[in-house]
């Protein structure tokens, strides 16, 4: 499965959530770092709902960007 991930910078660290599969999320010092944290904490999250016997979340999420003009 491939799920969508947002990631945002902060003043000393990233965070990063799955808009598809509230409450997972993780934060790090570096990029790297978080995206490896998340892909660690979605496997944990997806197996936590399999052993609960819940059905497995298809991800929904699309990311797209768009450009504006500033003004």
């Amino acid at each position: 499965m491939r799920y969508a991930v947002i990631v945002e910078k902060g003043d000393s660290s990233f965070g990063a959530y799955v808009p598809d599969l509230p409450g997972c999320a993780a934060v790090a010092e570096t990029i790297e770092e978080v995206l490896r944290l998340i892909q660690e904490a979605i496997e944990f999250h997806l197996e936590g709902l399999v052993k609960d016997g819940q059905a497995l979340p298809e991800p929904s999420s699309i990311v797209e960007y768009v450009e504006v003009k500033a003004a």
